[in-house]
């Protein structure tokens, strides 16, 4: 299998604040989208090793939806989250910049359909929305 791919953005919040943002269902609803004509309309979120996330991703036409599902296999609060989806996993890294900002680095196993760069680019605007979602409530 190809090796992970990794996006990154830095928040210019505290971790912990950048924390909750990014495990509170009703803070992903807000930000979990790629692009504007899609959006997140449910999610749940049992953060601790051994639960399970699930984020219902739609169309804002209703032409098309998925559920982006898994399990947490590794929780350092503040610090790192592991989980696996389906046969792949990927791992959140919250790093402290020690500046009033933290990198979040997401690094997946990427998926056989859709072209590399694709998969970089649609991670990549997900993790720009949601430091923007969590900015904006400064």
């Amino acid at each position: 299998m190809t090796s992970k791919i990794t996006v990154e953005t830095c928040v210019r919040a505290p971790v912990a604040e950048v924390w909750r943002a990014y495990t509170t269902p009703e803070d992903i609803r807000q930000w979990n989208a790629a692009s504007p004509d899609w959006h997140t309309t449910a999610a749940t979120v049992d953060l601790r090793e051994g639960g399970a996330f699930s984020s219902r991703m739609e169309a804002k036409d209703g032409s098309m939806g998925f559920d982006f599902a898994g399990t947490y296999t590794r929780i350092v609060p503040n610090q790192r989250i592991d989980y696996a989806f389906g046969e792949r996993s990927a791992t959140v890294e919250f790093i402290d910049q020690g500046d009033g900002g933290v990198l979040v680095r997401v690094s997946f196993d990427p998926e056989n359909e859709f072209p590399l760069e694709q998969q970089r680019e649609g991670w990549q605007a997900i993790l720009d929305n949601f430091a923007r979602h969590v900015q904006a409530r400064r």
